[in-house]
């Protein structure tokens, strides 16, 4: 059976519009609890401060309940910090409770396993299956609790604090911390103050429908403004439920995510803490970036798009970091998933160490000029097909044949939309046009139709 609510990063949606739902929460509740919570029969509960966090919790602790699994609830705490914990919780599993940088209105549940990592494909399917069957049986003599754990984050906060060094380590930074009026509203201006930073902090006054409004990582108009009027030395604006960063320099200029990156595996470099001196990345990270670390003798190791399938190449490689240009930037010795506020932490202190300003500092590299084009479909068989045509499929070696050495060439299949894309990467500006437009050519005539648009 393949998912149909269930993606990489769990079920989200419109709260109150299925599967955003009280019924579908409680029904996932007793889904979970049968299949997965079998051992400890505990779980573990977290939502950032989206206004129908607390609904869908309650929702989901009945279910839980109802099978006979006691609730461990913790509050409003960021996604890295329930990974993080959760194998310290004598849990089956833990659920976070977000739907990540999305408006207030939106909603989604997360599923950890006892381990702290994203549950299996295979497991979310059961799980699905059960709630499509909706046939649960209740026994009267098996009914959960749930317990409120007061300051769970504290664990998390000790050891996030671990990624930097020395007596008040981030003492002469100024730095503006966008919170989204998310997860880390309050920990992440106590912890950089408490680590010797001036801070000044916007997006820190959640009310449960402000999250990611105008603010945070998807909106840095305001992070860049502040900065400039501030002076600061930096801005970083986390999303709401703070498992993603974005930052700008003293003069408001954002940084790529790929030349965050590439700081943060310099900065482990230097201090001798990258583990088998590998960093990974995503395929449509710059192939500059790769350049960058070759010349550093560090290995750059490529994975699919999506933070799950960054994780599992850094465990197939041994590599305690890698990151997403879209601002997922995963440290693993201090946690089990992207960490806005530990990239944050590593990467002021090593803009310290430099003793020299942002704009000074970055770019780190120069990026390869990048062409995009996007081809949509009516359907994603129409894509699959169009995708398969063997014209296309001869114009994609052509390309990759004509770049060889001067760039790359990438084509791959969204995801979430029935569209193809087709990048071109390279120095040479003319070629990388070139390319891209012969292949998209090819794609479009086999395809029948015209609609393109270029990214």
């Amino acid at each position: 059976m393949g998912n149909k609510l269930f993606g990489t990063d769990g079920v989200r949606g419109v709260a109150n519009v299925y599967p955003m739902t009280v019924d579908f929460a409680l029904k996932l509740g007793m889904a979970a609890g049968e299949l997965i919570c079998t051992n400890k029969k505990k779980v573990a509960i977290a939502r950032d401060t989206r206004i129908s966090g607390e609904m869908l919790e309650a929702a989901l602790c009945a279910g839980f309940n109802a099978k006979g699994v006691d609730v461990l609830k913790l509050g409003v705490i960021p996604t890295p910090a329930i990974t993080m914990l959760t194998p310290s919780l004598d849990v089956d599993m833990s659920v976070m409770i977000t739907a990540s940088h999305n408006p207030f209105q939106d909603n989604g549940i997360k599923l950890i396993n006892a381990q702290g990592d994203k549950f299996s494909d295979e497991d979310t399917a059961k799980i699905e299956a059960a709630i499509s069957a909706d046939n649960f049986t209740l026994n009267p003599d098996e009914i959960g609790s749930s317990e409120v754990i007061p300051d769970a984050v504290v664990g998390y906060v000790d050891k996030a604090l671990n990624a930097v060094q020395g007596e008040q380590p981030l003492s002469g930074l100024r730095v503006v911390l966008d919170c989204a009026n998310g997860v880390f509203s309050k920990i992440m201006p106590e912890v950089f103050k408490s680590l010797g930073a001036g801070v000044i902090v916007i997006g820190n006054e959640p009310n449960g429908k402000n999250i990611n409004l105008n603010c945070g990582s998807q909106h840095t108009e305001k992070m860049i403004e502040t900065v400039r009027n501030s002076h600061a030395h930096l801005g970083i604006a986390v999303d709401g439920d703070g498992d993603r960063i974005i930052v700008c320099d003293e003069l408001g200029n954002r940084l790529d995510g790929d030349q965050i990156i590439a700081f943060l595996g310099k900065c482990l470099k230097d201090e001798n803490r990258l583990a088998n001196n590998t960093v990974v990345a995503t395929i449509v990270s710059n192939p500059a970036l790769d350049r960058f670390f070759d010349s550093l003798g560090i290995k750059c190791v490529r994975s699919g798009v999506g933070e799950r399938f960054v994780i599992d190449e850094m465990k197939k490689n041994g590599s305690n970091l890698g990151g997403e240009e879209s601002g997922h930037m995963v440290l693993s010795d201090f946690g089990k998933t992207g960490d806005a506020m530990v990239a944050a932490l590593v990467l002021s202190q090593g803009l310290l160490k430099s003793s020299k300003k942002m704009s000074e500092l970055f770019p780190l590299f120069l990026p390869m000029f990048r062409k995009r084009v996007d081809s949509k479909f009516k359907s994603k068989e129409e894509m699959l097909k169009a995708f398969e045509n063997s014209d296309f499929q001869q114009a994609i070696k052509q390309a990759e044949q004509e770049i060889q050495g001067k760039g790359k060439v990438l084509v791959r299949k969204s995801g979430t939309e029935p569209k193809i894309q087709v990048w071109v990467w390279s120095d040479d500006v003319a070629l990388a046009e070139k390319v891209n437009a012969e292949a998209v050519a090819v794609l479009e005539k086999s395809a029948g139709f015209e609609a393109k648009k270029s990214v």
